[in-house]
């Protein structure tokens, strides 16, 4: 009889189909619900990464406004009435014509050409290797480098 009791109770608990029906809706709620609060969590913190961005893009803003500024302010100060005042106010004077003293040079030519070190075609470097684009080219400088190098045990 016991058995009896327990078998009508598992008959009693099988899943009718309005069960099943009521079972499904439940369960897809569940995964809207998880879904849901994923997508409010990545909205959030989409939300709070732009707030971010706007944040430094407003402190760009501002210091490029703070350069420009001081960037004029330099420009201010660096005007010619300003330096030649500056440059008074510490004791120098415009130069006159009395206060001018030519040197002269001998030998030397203002006009001449405005090179360092005259140039010269004649070098004492040895030539350039000529590029062959053979293989067979190639084996020849190699084996002409190792006998020069030989050569230059032999000599020392």
């Amino acid at each position: 009889m016991a058995q009896h009791r327990v078998q009508h109770t598992f008959e009693r608990m099988s899943l009718r189909p309005q069960n099943q029906v009521a079972a499904l809706g439940i369960l897809g709620v569940m995964i809207m619900l998880i879904f849901s609060g994923i997508y409010l969590s990545q909205v959030a913190s989409f939300a709070t990464t732009n707030r971010q961005i706007e944040e430094a893009i407003a402190e760009r803003d501002r210091l490029e406004r703070t350069n420009e500024q001081l960037r004029a302010q330099i420009a201010e100060l660096e005007t010619i009435p300003r330096l030649l005042a500056r440059a008074e106010a510490l004791g120098f004077r415009a130069a006159t014509s009395s206060d001018i003293e030519f040197i002269v040079v001998d030998g030397y030519n203002p006009d001449r050409a405005r090179t360092v070190v005259p140039i010269s075609l004649e070098a004492d470097t040895a030539p350039v290797a000529q590029y062959d684009e053979t293989f067979s080219g190639w084996v020849q400088q190699q084996w002409d480098a190792l006998r020069r190098q030989f050569d230059g045990f032999g000599g020392s």
